[in-house]
Formats: structure tokens, C-alpha cells, sequence
């Protein structure tokens, strides 16, 4: 798969809701019921990131809920790909961009949601062919204001703003006319997961999937 079609696919995917849930999951047992709430709640992406030894098996999980369209997150190698397509991940997520890492998401037909933090980096990526890509750490790399000022120059390239995203700020990044949508962790508490409140997690989700309306 090229990457100009990885991003066509990664556009849809991302243009399905405002926020795409950031998951860091410990217990596989959690994976059905989570993903249950969430896409209830109106957030059908899900993003579980590779940084546990119960990704995999979550995503496995996660990607037999129905409606639900499951990546996987911190892809940083050609060895993440493989795994993370075999488990399940319909598409893949990275903090950046690799020649190795566009190679392997090629040949596994895994679209890739590359990240990027400098108007270099995007400029690289929209080389590579990729112009849907992560903006991260959107936080301590400038926030909406820097986005915002990205957009003049590389009107052609599409953001999906992720790290430091909340709440309170997701509302700024999701105005701007570069922004498909956002990742945060907000609606996916670690605390809510331990205590099995997935009504409670469905009613964040509401409230996320209600941000752009």
C-alpha cells in the first residue's frame, strides 16, 4: 500500500469522530468491555498503544467489538507492524517517521498515522507521501497556536493532534481548519478501567463524540 493511499485511508478513519480514544491497557480482560463503551458512546477509533504486554491481546480483543476500528499506537518499528497486524490493528500510529517504518507499513498493507512535531518533519512526511499525519507532542510543541501557524505554509497536510490533549483544550485544536480530529486519553481513565465503570466511560465518550457538533 502506498503511503498517499495510507492517508486517504487514515483521513476516513480519523474524519469517523472527533476524538480517538488513547488507550494504555494492563488487563486484556478490560479490552471488550472498553471498547464496548466507547464505540457505544460514539467513538469508534481506538488506539491502543504498544507500551504493555497486554496490547496485542487487547487489540485482538478490540477489533471483534462490533463497529469498532482498532490501530495500534507507538509503532516504532518494522517488528511493531507485523505484530500488531497479525493481532488484529487495522491501521498503525507512530510518534514519527522512519524510512523502515513507511517500508514495513507498505508491505504489511497498514495504513500509518505518522507523527510529526516540526514544519521540517511534516515537510518530510508530505515528501514521503504521507499528508494525514499525528501532530505530537502537540502540547510542548506548541499547542493550537503552533498548528494554527503550520496550516499557512502546509495548507495540504491534515493533523490529528495528539499528547497533551484534553477536555478543556480539545475544543481549540478541533476549530482549526487543519484538524480532522484529535487523540486524547481523557475518555479511557486507567482508574475507571480497575473499577469496571464502562457507564462512566460511555458517558465521557458522549461528551467527546458531542465536541465537534
Amino acid at each position: 500500500m502506498t503511503p498517499d493511499r495510507q492517508s486517504a485511508r487514515m483521513r476516513a478513519v480519523c474524519a469517523l469522530a472527533p476524538v480517538i480514544p488513547v488507550i494504555v491497557i494492563d488487563d486484556a480482560a478490560h479490552a471488550e468491555p472498553l471498547a464496548r463503551a466507547l464505540v457505544a458512546g460514539g467513538l469508534p477509533v481506538l488506539e491502543v498503544t504498544l507500551r504493555t504486554p497486554a496490547a496485542l491481546e487487547a487489540i485482538g480483543a478490540m477489533a471483534r467489538v462490533p463497529g469498532a476500528v482498532v490501530g495500534a499506537g507507538t509503532v516504532l518499528s518494522a517488528q511493531d507492524v507485523r505484530r500488531a497486524r497479525d493481532a488484529g490493528a487495522g491501521f498503525a500510529v507512530s510518534p514519527g517517521l522512519t524510512d523502515a517504518l513507511a517500508t514495513a507499513c507498505g508491505d504489511a498493507g497498514l495504513p500509518l498515522l505518522p507523527g510529526a512535531a516540526t514544519a521540517s518533519e511534516a515537510m518530510g512526511a508530505l515528501e514521503a507521501g504521507y499528508d494525514m499525519l499525528k501532530f505530537f507532542p502537540a502540547g510542548p510543541a506548541g499547542g493550537p497556536a503552533y498548528l494554527k501557524a503550520l496550516g499557512g505554509p502546509l495548507p495540504g497536510i491534515a493533523f490529528c493532534p495528539t499528547g497533551g490533549v484534553s477536555v478543556q483544550n480539545a475544543g481549540d485544536y478541533l476549530r482549526l481548519p487543519n484538524v480532522v480530529c484529535v487523540g486524547g486519553s481523557w475518555v479511557a481513565p486507567e482508574a475507571m478501567m480497575r473499577a469496571g465503570d464502562w457507564a462512566g466511560i460511555e458517558a465521557l465518550a458522549r461528551a467527546a463524540a458531542l465536541l465537534r457538533s
